[in-house]
C-alpha cells in the first residue's frame, strides 16, 4: 500500500513540473510575440556557422542584419563570404560582388512562417505553426526546440535561445532535411523605432550582371 501511495505522490509531482514547464515556456511564447509587435526595427551584428551533416565541414560567417516591419531585411555577410540579401514588399535582390552577379527573387520565398530569418526575427508565428518544447537553459538565456507542424526542405527542427526578461530571440538554430544546420548568432541588437528608408534599396552596380528567378519556389536564402 505504501509502495502505491509512494508511487501516486512521484506521479503527481511529475505531473506538476510537466505543467510548471509547460506554462513557463506558454509564458515565454506570449513575451516574445509581446515583445516583437512592439518593435518597429532593429539593427544587428552577426555570426553564423554553417554545418555540412554529411562531411562534418563547417563555414563561418559574420556580417549586418537590420529589419524593419513587416518584412524588410537587409542581410550582409563581411569578406571573405560578402554578400547583401536585400528583402522588400515587392522582390527579394541576393548580390554577389566577387561573382559579379545579382539574383532578383520573388518575396513570396521568406512568407513562410517556417524559415530562419522569420525565426530569427521574432515574425514566426510559433503558436500557430510549431509545437514549442522548453529545452532548459544555457549561458543565462532560455532555450525552446520548435518542431513545425508540417517541416519542410528547409526546416525539421529549431532552437531558439531567448532573453527571458526582455523576450529577444539572440539565437536561432535551424536544421534542415539533410541534417545539415544553420546557426546565427546575434551578437549585438540594437530595437529602433524606424530605419533609413535608403537601407531597403538596391540598385545593381554598373557591370554587374541580373538574373532573374521570381518563377524560383523553393530557393534557400541566408546561408
Amino acid at each position: 500500500m505504501l509502495k502505491k501511495i509512494a508511487a501516486l505522490a512521484i506521479l503527481m509531482i511529475m505531473t506538476l513540473a510537466q505543467t510548471a514547464r509547460a506554462d513557463e515556456t506558454t509564458n515565454l511564447i506570449d513575451r516574445i510575440r509581446t515583445r516583437y509587435e512592439g518593435m518597429p526595427a532593429f539593427e544587428a551584428n552577426f555570426k553564423q556557422i554553417l554545418t555540412h551533416k554529411e562531411s562534418g565541414a563547417k563555414e563561418e560567417r559574420q556580417g549586418r542584419l537590420r529589419f524593419q516591419k513587416p518584412l524588410k531585411i537587409r542581410w550582409q555577410s563581411n569578406a571573405p563570404h560578402e554578400e547583401t540579401l536585400l528583402v522588400t514588399d515587392n522582390e527579394i535582390w541576393d548580390y554577389i560582388p566577387e561573382e559579379k552577379i545579382a539574383y532578383k527573387y520573388s518575396p513570396a520565398l521568406v512568407q513562410d512562417s517556417r524559415n530562419l530569418i522569420q525565426v530569427l526575427t521574432g515574425q514566426a508565428a510559433l503558436n500557430r505553426d510549431f509545437d514549442v518544447k522548453s529545452d532548459g537553459a544555457e549561458k543565462g538565456r532560455a532555450r525552446l526546440i520548435l518542431y513545425p507542424n508540417e517541416p519542410t526542405t528547409q526546416l525539421t527542427e529549431a532552437r531558439i535561445w531567448v532573453e527571458p526578461d526582455t523576450g529577444l530571440i539572440r539565437r536561432a538554430s535551424i536544421v534542415d532535411f539533410y541534417g545539415n544546420t544553420n546557426d546565427v548568432e546575434l551578437t549585438s541588437l540594437s530595437p529602433k523605432d524606424s530605419l533609413p528608408p535608403s537601407t531597403f534599396k538596391f540598385s545593381p552596380p554598373k557591370g554587374v550582371e541580373v538574373e532573374d528567378r521570381r518563377d524560383a519556389t523553393n530557393q534557400e536564402l541566408f546561408k
